[in-house]
């Protein structure tokens, strides 16, 4: 029975038909707006050869593309699947992110319903033929998690499951992984170089790796990135003063009241504003067609973006929140802005990440995100590192500008010693 289901397993066939390439390649690769800079040209063209490579030695490699935030990562993935669609290549592209992958099908399939059929989720490839794809591109790596079942996942899949990078990693003589390690934010998630490289070790695989260096998101300012993670420790001996560039700002403020102020003057200057927070507050159902207002600051009361994958009146759906404009009013997290950017980002620290002696320090027993509430499955340990790294997420969302607030009095002057007087 098990050689049976594991015959079954490689031979389902997920290659597009041609007719839908030849649409991709108009829908996707025709875009203006994807143009390639320094590393992000060096990355495209490196996967291109690897695919001719494999192609003529009728062999296999691993592409792994590191980079921050804003680094061109996404613009990588979709302008590989344009190029290759066009020269008739198999190749999908992949995500671990509803949000994401829901976006993505909206933007570059709006006017070919099918051309959404080219994104997938990285729980896809259960069953997919070995090297049935010559690339896959796999973005938002860091999100790929231990294996791909789920409650929905039929007996016969779910008894002889693999980890989904060796999936993943099976569906295509080339499978490209764009991640970024401080990304990782949820329990489960092993998206990281040393698990890649690793799994492909196991079956003899070539790994070729480049990082893109280039920042593209905050306005282009790398100095902006670099203080985000000497901010939450996540990089350098301490944190660091921030001074304001021509193409980025910083602004820290006393009350939650003055956050959406500005997220509101920011709009009317005709630049996109979203407003985000740490997990640090119940979460409740809609209740008789309206969204409950479980962000609770004082007397400011803001629900969270949607759980639904439905419009509730001008609230968008769950996975379009950092989108559509009806987005803006409700408080978003990590899963709605991951992989998205906005102009101004307004960012509510909560109680669960508070400075201490000059130093940012985690407090589990605040927060109330669900995946982090087993001490078993969850160390301290690996609680500190994922919301540091969801922290780092929500403040590298803005392009222009970000502003702060902290619910935690000593955390906002703290905040205060380390952005200038006046912002």
């Amino acid at each position: 029975m098990v050689l049976v289901l594991r015959t079954r397993f490689y031979r389902r066939p997920l290659r597009p038909p041609n007719r839908l390439l030849k649409v991709a390649a108009a829908e996707i690769r025709d875009r203006e707006q994807f143009v390639l800079l320094d590393e992000q040209r060096v990355a495209y063209e490196l996967v291109l050869r690897a695919v001719e490579s494999a192609r003529s030695a009728d062999s296999k490699e691993v592409v792994i593309v590191t980079g921050g935030p804003g680094s061109g990562k996404s613009v990588i993935a979709l302008s590989l699947l344009g190029e290759l669609a066009r020269q008739g290549r198999t190749a999908l592209h992949a995500t671990g992110s509803r949000s994401f992958t829901q976006t993505v099908r909206q933007v570059a399939g709006h006017r070919s319903p099918a051309t959404k059929e080219l994104f997938k989720y990285f729980n896809s490839f259960m069953e997919a033929e070995r090297n049935g794809l010559d690339v896959l591109v796999l973005d938002e790596a860091h999100r790929i998690r231990e294996k791909s079942v789920n409650r929905f996942t039929p007996k016969r899949l779910r008894e002889d499951a693999r980890p989904q990078v060796d999936e993943l990693m099976d569906a295509a003589r080339v499978p490209v992984f764009l991640l970024d390690e401080h990304q990782v934010v949820k329990p489960g998630e092993l998206g990281t170089v040393a698990d890649i490289r690793a799994h492909a070790a196991l079956r003899g695989l070539p790994v070729t790796q480049i990082d893109l260096n280039a920042q593209y998101r905050a306005g282009g300012s790398a100095a902006y990135i670099d203080w985000v993670l000497r901010l939450l420790g996540l990089a350098g001996d301490a944190p660091i003063r921030w001074n304001d560039e021509d193409t980025f700002a910083v602004e820290v403020v006393d009350a939650v009241e003055d956050l959406e102020a500005r997220m509101y003057q920011a709009r009317a200057q005709g630049y996109g504003a979203r407003m985000t927070a740490g997990y640090c507050w119940p979460w409740s159902d809609a209740r008789n067609g309206q969204a409950i207002e479980d962000v609770v600051v004082g007397s400011w009361r803001r629900p969270w973006n949607s759980k639904l994958e439905r419009k509730l009146g001008d609230i968008p759906p769950s996975a379009l929140w950092a989108t559509e404009p009806g987005g803006f009013g409700q408080v978003g997290c990590v899963y709605t802005a991951q992989g998205f950017e906005y102009d101004w980002n307004g960012v509510i620290l909560g109680p669960d990440l508070v400075a201490r002696d000059g130093r940012f320090v985690s407090r589990r027993e605040f927060n109330k995100d669900p995946s982090f509430k087993s001490l078993k499955n969850v160390s301290d340990e690996a609680f500190d590192r994922n919301v540091r790294n969801i922290y780092k997420v929500l403040l590298t969302r803005g392009m222009v500008g970000t502003v702060l607030y902290s619910t935690d009095a000593e955390t906002r002057e703290f905040l205060r010693s380390v952005v200038p007087s006046g912002h």
